[in-house]
């Protein structure tokens, strides 16, 4: 995992980034936690949580089952779930945005804290990473560069459970 990080800090250093940087990230499982928060430690950056505004329950998470509540968010291109509070990212030129992949993607409430954030994510560096057990973040980052264009994305990184 020291690897991964260091990858990271290239990824920025090689941008001539020494500006304000923050990890945001969701974490369902404490997994994506753990990594935001060694990101965090190596960057000397703000760490922030994405916390939706109804927690995810085991069964909330259940991929097997078509009715969950992240099966029901996947397969709607829409969901927006509600995020319980948002931080002000104005000071940060560089954000690392962390999420479990779901389905090959970023969960919606990631897409939930863009849209929250778009005019102010203008502009700055995003850094991608992820974790799953076994899906690549390849796919994540193409979805994410699709559904928002406008943004600054930069190739991101896996961390593998």
């Amino acid at each position: 995992m020291k690897q991964l990080f260091s990858i990271l800090a290239a990824i920025a250093m090689t941008m001539g980034i020494e500006a304000k940087t923050i990890v945001v990230y969701f974490s369902a499982t404490e997994t994506t936690k753990a990594a935001a928060q060694q990101i965090a430690k190596e960057q000397n950056a703000v760490l922030w949580e994405i916390v939706p505004a109804e927690p995810y329950t085991p069964a909330d998470l259940d991929w097997r089952n078509k009715q969950s509540r992240s099966s029901i968010e996947m397969n709607d291109p829409e969901a927006r779930p509600t995020i319980k509070q948002c931080t002000n990212i104005m000071p940060y030129d560089t954000i690392y945005v962390g999420y479990p992949i779901w389905w090959g993607i970023c969960p919606r409430i990631i897409n939930s804290w863009i849209d929250n954030n778009l005019p102010q994510l203008e502009g700055k560096t995003l850094i991608p990473f992820a974790t799953s057990g076994g899906s690549t973040i390849k796919q994540s980052v193409e979805y994410l560069r699709k559904t928002y264009p406008s943004l600054k994305w930069q190739g991101g990184k896996l961390i593998e459970k």
